[in-house]
């Protein structure tokens, strides 16, 4: 088993540890109990003995007979539960119990002592438990040896057993059920380290806290710290990752720069066609270095960010309504006085994933451009943007996200446009699809919302 829970897989092995340890414990007080009862069994049968031997003596006859009986009645009631019998070299005394049975007895030496006969059987078969002695009798009953067997009926040990076992049985419920509810308990206190670890890593991921701490069981602190020190490395290396593509970005402003003074030249000397390629080039160049550099930036922050839909919208609204593409259309978007609707992204990512978004809708729309917004499930705000353009074929709905897909390619567009936006997107823990409006093209800009930092929330170590 390696999926579930862990705490149900404790729960369950421990409640069937338990059912069998009392299930055995219960047996085996049963077996106990059985042999207390035997025991005792035979020790009634051992006082009967002696009293059916305190009863012999010699009629006139000169016969061995048994002038006083046990006083307990089942020895007189036939078949009664209880029997006595004794064998002489001239026959046997039996009491009426036995009535018409003759229990056959192995011959026993006068130094044997007492026998206790556990397997011994009925003519009816049932099972009987007995004890049988030999002994020699005095002068005065003639001096013969006899043999002496009280027996008794198991049943009524079997009935004393099921009885005890039936009495048990409840309190061995009871005492499993209360067993398993402080296993149960001991797994909620045990476990309860592990679920704050869930917690806590949940905060991170959710930009909540930023570090475990270490205010943790000694049995979980190590893991903590480990954690820890892997996310110190993850953030050096973000860093340093950050600053490597800063000093690239830096590097290549002297020569991009080089290159715009040598179309300068070229244009002063007449070669517009030249200094026109150069520049286009010159400006792919610097609009993939802005590009890498903003999908840095985004990874780092976006965790702790925070930024206005409302607001950020109006600004890029009102600037790319002065393009050409803006001012023929009509621009429709969420009302000024709006409530806020924050999201965990920084302002300048924002803007440049609605931007992004808008300049597409400008593009191609034929009257107007259509942007909303609107909180959804799972603490998640929703932009839309649609435009009433011709739309696209449901093929390129998805392929158009791929960084540098374009649909027309008679337009100077490097196709990262919307592969940035998704990034963006993505980075902050949202997402973005594209969808048919019938008329037109909806991109759905999905977005978390903030999450303020808990009373607990452990702060950024130093490194």
């Amino acid at each position: 088993m390696t999926r579930g829970s862990l705490r149900l897989r404790l729960a369950v092995a421990g409640a069937i540890a338990i059912c069998l340890s009392l299930a055995v414990a219960g047996w085996g007080m049963t077996r106990l109990f059985s042999a207390h009862v035997e025991r005792g069994a035979v020790s009634e049968l051992e006082t009967h003995l002696e009293q059916v031997l305190g009863g012999l003596e010699r009629d006139p006859g000169g016969s061995l007979t048994l002038a006083s009986e046990p006083a307990d009645p089942r020895f007189r009631q036939p078949y009664g539960g209880l029997y006595w019998q004794i064998n002489t070299a001239d026959g046997s005394l039996r009491s009426r119990s036995l009535w018409d049975w003759q229990l056959a007895l192995p011959p026993l030496s006068p130094t044997e002592g007492l026998a206790v006969l556990d397997d011994l059987q009925a003519p009816d078969g049932r099972r009987l438990l007995g004890v049988e002695r030999s002994v020699v009798l005095p002068p005065s009953l003639g001096g013969e040896t006899i043999t002496l067997m009280l027996a008794m009926d198991r049943a009524a040990v079997s009935a004393a057993v099921r009885s005890f076992a039936t009495d048990l049985l409840p309190y061995l419920t009871l005492l499993a059920l209360a067993l398993i509810a402080a296993g149960w308990l001991q797994l909620e206190v045990g476990l309860r380290p592990l679920r704050e670890l869930a917690e806590r890593l949940a905060a991170i991921r959710t930009g909540e806290a930023q570090r475990l701490g270490g205010d943790l069981p000694r049995e979980v602190s190590p893991l903590a710290s480990d954690f820890d020190a892997l996310l110190d490395a993850r953030e050096a290396e973000m860093d340093a990752a950050r600053q490597r593509a800063a000093d690239l970005a830096h590097g290549l402003k002297t020569p991009l720069q080089a290159l715009l003074g040598e179309s300068d030249r070229l244009r002063r000397t007449g070669d517009e066609a030249t200094a026109d390629t150069l520049e286009r080039i010159v400006g792919r160049i610097r609009q993939h270095v802005d590009r890498e550099l903003t999908r840095t930036r985004v990874a780092s922050r976006a965790s702790g960010s925070r930024s206005d839909v409302i607001e950020v919208t109006a600004s890029v609204v009102a600037v790319i309504a002065r393009t050409p593409d803006g001012e023929r259309l009509t621009w429709e978007t969420p009302t000024k006085g709006a409530e806020a609707m924050p999201v965990a992204l920084d302002a300048a990512d924002l803007a440049e994933a609605i931007g992004t978004l808008l300049e597409n809708a400008a593009r191609y729309a034929d009257q107007c451009v259509r942007i909303s917004a609107r909180p959804v499930g799972g603490g998640k705000v929703e932009i839309r943007v649609r435009d009433d353009g011709p739309g696209l074929p449901d093929s390129a709905l998805t392929r158009l996200l791929d960084r540098g897909a374009r649909l027309d390619e008679r337009r100077d567009h490097t196709g990262l446009g919307l592969a940035i936006c998704r990034e963006i997107a993505e980075g902050a823990g949202g997402s973005l699809a594209l969808e048919n409006a019938e008329p037109g093209l909806r991109a759905r800009l999905t977005l978390p919302t903030p999450h303020r930092p808990r009373p607990d929330a452990q702060p950024r170590q130093s490194r």
